[in-house]
């Protein structure tokens, strides 16, 4: 699989954060999971039952250290959306995600759920839409503070001469933080 990335772009593979400092195309050669930053939600935009379905998702991709606490978060937000919700296309699309999961390929199950995007926010239009807050999303946002620390210890050094200084690092997932 081919990626390209612009300056400054952050990617999440395996796990890691990668940062690139100018326009690169990365070719990856084996299986790897991986995530755009343009695709990364924050705890705080996890304002939909789907959205928060995404976003428990998107844990267990991008950190195998969440990856238990974020399938519980999955599947108990994924009952609670087919417990309150009679629509057959969503209740389809939370089916596909689901085998999506069940078979580790969640870079497709997180493609088809912001899929899902429009239909959620037609049925909240419409005032027939699932409301299935989960407030435990915050705890799984706290593991990009460890990306953070790691920036933060080579804040104090001066970029070297003809060097631009790093951007800022990812905001916290937790927006307590």
């Amino acid at each position: 699989m081919r990626l390209s990335l612009r300056a400054g772009e952050r990617i999440y593979i395996n796990g890691a954060v990668l940062r690139v400092d100018r326009k690169v195309a990365i070719e990856l050669l084996n299986d790897a999971t991986f995530l755009l930053e343009s695709h990364v939600l924050q705890a705080e935009e996890a304002t939909t039952p789907l959205r928060q379905l995404y976003f428990a998702a998107q844990t267990m991709l991008i950190d195998p250290g969440q990856a238990e606490a974020g399938r519980a978060l999955y599947d108990g937000i994924r009952a609670g959306l087919l417990a309150t919700t009679g629509e057959a296309v969503l209740r389809d699309g939370l089916g596909t995600a689901h085998a999506l999961v069940e078979a580790g390929r969640l870079f497709e199950a997180l493609k088809l759920i912001r899929g899902l995007y429009p239909l959620e926010a037609a049925l909240m239009a419409a005032g027939t839409a699932p409301a299935a807050p989960v407030p435990a999303l915050a705890a799984l946002g706290r593991r990009t503070r460890g990306v953070e620390r790691h920036r933060e210890r080579g804040a104090g050094r001066p970029p070297a001469a003809g060097r631009r200084s790093a951007s800022p690092a990812l905001p916290a997932l937790d927006p307590e933080a």
